[in-house]
């Protein structure tokens, strides 16, 4: 075992953002919560996260608080649990995250505000303001929809010692971990998410982890594995087996909420694919490219 595996962080390895189920009429069913939390425990995954890929942007305030005390309480202390608090406002950041911290959440994962242009040094303040007010970790999100450059990814880890962790989503993803380490290096811990498309490439990055969906959690809990071993080649090669399957998840945010609630309905972890709206449905022909994508990953 290598010495940068014998010293990985508190948070390292697999965290599957939990895909939300809604029942037929948009409602969080939460007993398919529960069994999609176990699902994901039972995977072997380090962590999980409510977050975007939740639709957390469609829920009130009273359902995210209800959202994350269930995983909280299914989860029982036997893997982290992350969510995510970013929001427009400093104030309403800050409100979220306290209330998540309260609810046992291990960790807090936030977006920029971006509705409007803010200059650097502010986006800075922002998060320094929340994290030594809360103080627990927290995951600073870069992702295409609020770019934050890993310039000013550096600026806040250095400015606090509570966000230290970045999340690399931003494309190209291999190239920001490549630059967050090569700016910050031991100082910043970075995670990939975007499906976990680039998990391998990341680690050999330096990142120490990634956010991928919970459709297929194992075979990313299994390369990572891989990797701990010291085996690089055996974790690419299993990351190898889901690429078509990813390269269909990742048309689309929109688009992978519903195909990735189908394998898991038909993995029998949830009862509804529904989507809350606004959203559009895939068409038949990639339903159908699904299910050949299924059939031969034998899930």
């Amino acid at each position: 075992m290598t010495e940068k595996i014998k010293s990985l962080p508190k948070f390292a390895g697999v965290y599957p953002i939990l895909y939300m189920p809604f029942n037929e009429k948009s409602d969080i069913d939460y007993e398919d919560l529960r069994k999609l939390t176990e699902f994901v425990i039972a995977s072997g995954a380090d962590g999980l996260g409510i977050a975007m890929g939740s639709e957390i942007f469609k829920m009130s305030e009273s359902e995210r608080d209800l959202v994350l005390k269930t995983v909280v309480d299914q989860v029982n202390g036997r893997v982290n649990v992350v969510m995510h608090t970013g929001a427009q406002g400093t104030d309403l950041a800050l409100n979220y995250s306290l209330k998540a911290k309260e609810l046992g959440a291990d960790a807090l994962m936030m977006t920029p505000p971006t509705v409007l242009p803010i200059p650097n040094e502010i986006i800075v303040k922002h998060y320094v303001e929340i994290s030594e007010k809360v103080k627990i970790p927290i995951f600073i999100q870069d992702i295409w929809t609020s770019p934050i450059s890993p310039a000013v990814m550096i600026e806040i880890v250095r400015a606090t010692e509570y966000a230290k962790y970045a999340k690399a989503e931003t494309p190209p993803t291999t190239m920001r971990t490549t630059e967050l380490k090569k700016l910050g290096g031991d100082e910043v811990i970075v995670f990939g998410g975007a499906w976990g498309t680039n998990f391998i490439a990341e680690l050999n990055r330096g990142s120490v982890g990634t956010m991928p969906g919970c459709a297929v959690p194992e075979f990313y809990t299994k390369a990572w594995k891989y990797w701990k071993m010291d085996r690089p080649d055996d974790a690419r090669t299993h990351m190898e087996k889901i690429s078509p399957l990813l390269s269909l998840l990742t048309r689309s945010l929109d688009v992978s909420f519903h195909l990735d609630k189908e394998i898991l309905r038909r993995r029998g972890v949830i009862s509804s694919t529904n989507v809350r709206m606004p959203t559009s449905k895939p068409d038949k022909i990639t339903y159908r490219e699904l299910d050949k994508l299924i059939e031969s990953l034998g899930i």
